[in-house]
């Protein structure tokens, strides 16, 4: 399966999105996934398994736990493949980041305008 129709699946990106603030237990993961997207236990251990066959997730054992945790490996994959594209984004990003930091000076300098009347 490419990394993109793994990511493609809301569940699976927001399991990463609940990886990517540390390690969870499978039971902690179940609970947030059946209270947003209201599917079953063995669904969610379904993603989790593909998250896992497909380099996104690894798992360890604790006990009776199954401690899950962000595996790099297939999103350095999906990065090295946008790398490709990146051109097309970082100059808008970059000019995004001129006007922001623009318009801060502007509201710091009107600011300080008024604070010296």
């Amino acid at each position: 399966m490419h990394a993109f129709d793994v990511l493609g699946d809301p569940v699976r990106r927001r399991i990463l999105e609940l990886l990517a603030t540390g390690e969870q237990s499978s039971g902690a993961l179940t609970d947030v996934i059946r209270a947003e997207f209201g599917i079953s236990q063995p669904a969610v251990s379904q993603h989790l398994k593909v998250l896992r066959d497909n380099g996104f997730a690894t798992v360890r054992p604790q006990g009776a736990r199954r401690l899950y945790a962000v595996d790099d490996t297939a999103l350095r994959e999906a990065d090295a493949w946008l790398a490709q594209f990146r051109r097309f984004w970082a100059p808008h990003l970059a000019a995004m980041a001129t006007e922001v930091a623009r318009g801060k000076r502007q509201r710091r300098l009107a600011d300080e305008g008024k604070t010296h009347d």
